[in-house]
């Protein structure tokens, strides 16, 4: 069916609070970087700034925005030390539940892409 056909959009203004908490969602964390920080942050309990720079292959500038996004949603937590001096990030409580979905998201994309 057409995009364009009433019948078939489902939008938050059409009354349809699933498919808007679906699309909140994914723009919450549908970035590519957005996906590579937190999905690298699973597998570890924290990491520095420039650990997640060189595994996510981010410049300076997108990582650093993208770790604030994170941050500001609450997905992940900053960690500040002074001896020595030194920043860590790990996921928040919220952004460890999204470890299953990742696992489905992997399970999915194995299977149809």
């Amino acid at each position: 069916m057409s995009s364009t056909d009433p019948q078939t959009e489902n939008t938050h203004e059409d009354g349809n609070p699933n498919a808007c908490s679906v699309v909140e969602a994914v723009n919450e964390i549908g970035s590519e970087w957005r996906l590579l920080v937190l999905h690298d942050l699973v597998d570890a309990d924290e990491k520095r700034f420039n650990e997640l720079k060189r595994s996510t292959d981010a410049s300076s500038r997108t990582l650093s925005r993208v770790l604030d996004d994170l941050e500001e949603a609450g997905l992940i937590e900053r960690r500040v030390e002074d001896k020595p001096i030194a920043t860590y990030y790990s996921l928040t409580e919220s952004g460890a539940s999204l470890c299953p979905v990742f696992n489905e998201l992997e399970t999915w994309a194995d299977e149809y892409l």
